[in-house]
């Protein structure tokens, strides 16, 4: 068992103290102030800007709207998720790669926002989509509006964290051609204008994962800010402890804040409950 990060300020976020909206089509919980929902304290975590835990009735969705300057990335939890801009005209969609447009479970929608770009997300589909929609602040602004579709393993999940996005490699001030080449720091990632590593993981009941912090694909190694959360997907089933600590047991929609941890640092993760545990580990500057 690795040992406790003893120099690490670990402080939870709890389900029902998040910003929560029910408008009926749409039940939608709020990490960081949002929309409607604002709070001082919950504005933004390193790069981390927005987690949203959303629930999408069958038939509805977010109409066309605008974005720039931002990462934007969705993880389906469960369902599907249709996703159209202005990059992609319908009819011309294709069934896999970076225009794959309806998304299920395991799958991973990123856009970079940049100088400016309209997206809607829909449920095309019979029964409800449950995802993540997450924002992270890039290391620069007028980027090149870009997006990735990509599928991510099952079976490597329930094994070790899987990491899904890593750092754009050519780093800021990349050419046009390292932006068109899209290559991710770690492989098999996607690549992120942010300092920042996104990875998933389900643990298996009375399983330990552990994360290290950084990934060895960062830029800022002292001082780093780990978002871990724990999505709603087992009907309360499940739970997890951090770092062996009594006090960071968290539970279904509960998240927490790491901070004061550096490159190398092993944040352990213990499944204590009666379900596996999907837990997302946002690793940022």
């Amino acid at each position: 068992m690795s040992k406790a990060l003893i120099h690490a300020k670990i402080v939870p976020r709890r389900s029902n103290e998040r910003g929560h909206a029910n408008h009926g089509w749409l039940d939608s919980y709020h990490t960081f102030s949002f929309a409607n929902y604002y709070d001082p304290k919950f504005q933004s975590f390193g790069s981390l800007r927005v987690l949203n835990e959303d629930r999408v009735d069958a038939g509805q969705g977010f109409p066309t709207h605008p974005h720039r300057d931002a990462e934007i990335f969705s993880y389906i939890l469960n369902g599907e998720l249709t996703h159209r801009d202005s990059m992609i005209q319908k009819g011309s969609e294709k069934t896999e790669g970076d225009d794959f447009f309806r998304m299920k479970r395991g799958d991973v929608q990123f856009t970079t926002g940049g100088t400016g770009i309209a997206h809607s997300e829909q449920n095309e589909s019979m029964k409800q989509v449950h995802f993540l929609q997450i924002w992270a602040l890039p290391w620069a602004k007028h980027l090149t509006p870009r997006y990735h579709t990509k599928t991510f393993s099952e079976d490597a999940k329930r094994t070790a964290f899987l990491p899904i996005l890593s750092p754009l490699k050519s780093g800021p001030g990349a050419s046009a051609e390292a932006e068109k080449a899209a290559e991710p720091t770690l492989p098999d990632t996607i690549p992120v204008h942010a300092d920042l590593v996104f990875s998933a993981g389900i643990i298996p009941v009375d399983k330990r994962f552990k994360w290290i912090v950084g990934a060895g694909a960062v830029t800022k190694t002292r001082g780093r800010n780990v978002y871990v959360h724990l999505p709603m997907c087992k009907g309360g089933a499940a739970k997890i402890k951090l770092d062996g600590r009594e006090g960071a047991v968290l539970g279904e929609g509960d998240g927490a804040f790491v901070s004061g941890v550096n490159a190398g640092d092993i944040l352990s993760f213990e499944s204590i409950g009666e379900g596996e545990a999907e837990v997302v580990v946002l690793d940022s500057d």
